[in-house]
């Protein structure tokens, strides 16, 4: 049970690499419930191992935090699209336009269209911080220091402050935050159990 474990967390990095290469514009959620399954079946193997030795433990800690830094871009992102629906909406069929019940409203020229939460435009850079992220949630609860989720979510509410003042740019922040850390405690679960 421990080899095939080690295999599928192995498995939950290297398929959450492949997509996070792909990048954020061309992922389905197909992806990350791939993802969501293969680390479902890595803890349900974990679950069923045995003693571990040093080897393995190392093995689990290391395939744990991957896994927590690989995988979860395409899991936030696929949470960020499942928030907000209408973004990914096809536009309508040509033809005749439906009869409206108000007045046309034309758009502002010159100025942009609103942005949504699952647009990864706002809050650019949130890839990279969220391997980042990942990586720090994994090895401060794995090193038994939690009080590093706090120091975190300070830093990087503070790196992030004059951008998520914007009311989409604040709801990206919070569900991208959430499912990216839930992302990777949940990987970690699967490394203390692998561990004990």
């Amino acid at each position: 049970m421990i080899p095939a474990a080690l295999i599928v967390l192995a498995a939950v990095a290297a398929v959450g690499a492949g997509l996070t290469l792909r990048g954020e514009r061309v992922r389905t959620p197909v992806g990350a419930l791939v993802l969501v399954a293969l680390l479902a079946a890595a803890a349900g193997l974990a679950w069923r191992a045995g003693r571990t030795g040093d080897v393995v433990e190392a093995a689990a800690v290391v395939l744990a935090v991957a896994a927590a830094a690989l995988g979860g871009g395409p899991v936030a992102m696929a949470v960020l699209r499942a928030a907000d629906p209408q973004r990914d909406v096809p536009a309508a069929a040509p033809g005749p336009a439906a009869p409206s019940a108000g007045p046309a409203v034309e758009p502002v020229v010159g100025k942009p269209a609103p942005r949504s939460v699952a647009d990864p435009e706002v809050l650019r850079g949130g890839a990279w911080i969220g391997v980042l992220e990942r990586t720090v949630i994994a090895g401060t609860v794995l090193a038994g220091w939690q009080e590093g989720l706090a120091v975190l979510v300070a830093v990087k509410g503070l790196g992030r402050f004059h951008e998520v003042k914007a009311p989409v740019a604040a709801e990206r922040f919070i569900i991208g935050t959430l499912a990216s850390g839930l992302w990777a405690l949940a990987c970690v679960g699967v490394g203390v159990l692998l561990r004990t």
